[in-house]
């Protein structure tokens, strides 16, 4: 196998690819460019795509994935595709509709890997951020516990391959594991990770677990309506391109080899096609011990997207400390 296509064992016997494409878009970007770049990363390398009911792509992603399957670059079981339950549709009779949802939207019998894309339920809606007559977000109260059982169900009938979260805290994943008659614990939490909020608390809890940590906005995060503008841009950081020009690296690299070396799966989104492929080189330099401590000390804790949206929930995930 060539070095690009390393994997990750999941704890349900199950690989991933150690790397993933991205397919968040922001509005301004036409779902053309969807097909066209995810079409590009597989061509490029990418096994591993990851997508979601709420990025409203999941047509364009599976589109993608087919002309790929048809024009012979990979076979089904070459791709691993990722994507996620939303809050709206935790009430438990909700949950296999919503995914045979997204199973026709992508076109596809199966996915590898169905998420809980964060641990606090909205009331069901065919919006995807559904407010009240205040204009806040309508929350609701199912217990995702609840919701993971009918995940499980999804898991035993051959919908999914693997299960698991997004957004959840220790505490959260906590309550998973110790739920009574749990059958499948979850594979992986899929959070905001990069040099900002390097997350090492979780990261540790996650691996004492057998749970894989997948990094979103592993390069900082696009400009889009739901990040604060005046937030710091990561591949900027001084550091980062310092150790970039050591290892004659981009500083993009140096921030996903950073997540590898530490055991993180890290998604990498970009449309551009330069990019796409660079990404993909991640796999052919090494980091020292000394590098990786110097990265680590540019943690602060810091945020892109703090999900204000949940924020009056009893479950919204990030008041805690990890």
């Amino acid at each position: 196998m060539a070095s690009k296509h390393q994997s990750m064992k999941l704890n349900d016997g199950h690989s991933i690819p150690a790397l993933g494409y991205g397919t968040y878009k922001s509005e301004e970007v036409p779902k053309s460019k969807s097909v066209e770049a995810t079409a590009f990363a597989i061509k490029a390398g990418f096994r591993h795509i990851d997508t979601a009911f709420s990025y409203e792509v999941e047509e364009e992603v599976g589109q993608a994935i087919r002309s790929k399957i048809a024009d012979g670059t990979v076979k089904r079981e070459d791709v691993f595709l990722t994507t996620k339950l939303w809050c709206t549709c935790f009430r438990p009779e909700l949950v296999r509709p919503y995914l045979e949802k997204s199973l026709k939207k992508l076109q596809m019998d199966y996915v590898d890997l169905y998420l809980l894309h964060y641990p606090v339920p909205m009331k069901p809606s065919e919006e995807l951020f559904p407010v009240d007559e205040h204009g806040k977000s309508s929350l609701d109260t199912v217990d995702f516990c609840e919701t993971w059982e009918v995940m499980e169900k999804c898991k035993d009938a051959g919908l999914v391959k693997s299960i698991g979260v997004s957004n959840f805290n220790h505490r959260q994943l906590e309550r998973i594991l110790n739920k009574p008659g749990l059958k499948h614990k979850p594979v992986c939490n899929q959070v905001e990770c990069h040099p900002y909020l390097n997350q090492s608390k979780l990261l540790e809890y996650c691996k004492s677990k057998d749970i894989i940590l997948v990094a979103y906005g592993a390069l900082g995060t696009q400009r889009y309506k739901w990040v604060d503008p005046s937030s710091p841009v990561l591949l900027d950081d001084p550091v980062l391109g310092a150790m970039a020009k050591k290892h004659k690296r981009s500083p993009a690299l140096i921030a996903l080899r950073y997540q590898l070396q530490r055991g993180v799966l890290p998604l990498a989104q970009s449309f551009k096609e330069n990019e796409i492929t660079e990404n993909l080189q991640v796999f052919e330099f090494q980091l020292s011990a000394e590098d990786m401590k110097v990265l680590d000390g540019m943690n602060r804790n810091f945020r892109y997207l703090p999900a204000e949206f949940l924020a009056g929930h009893p479950e919204y995930p990030f008041s805690d400390e990890y």
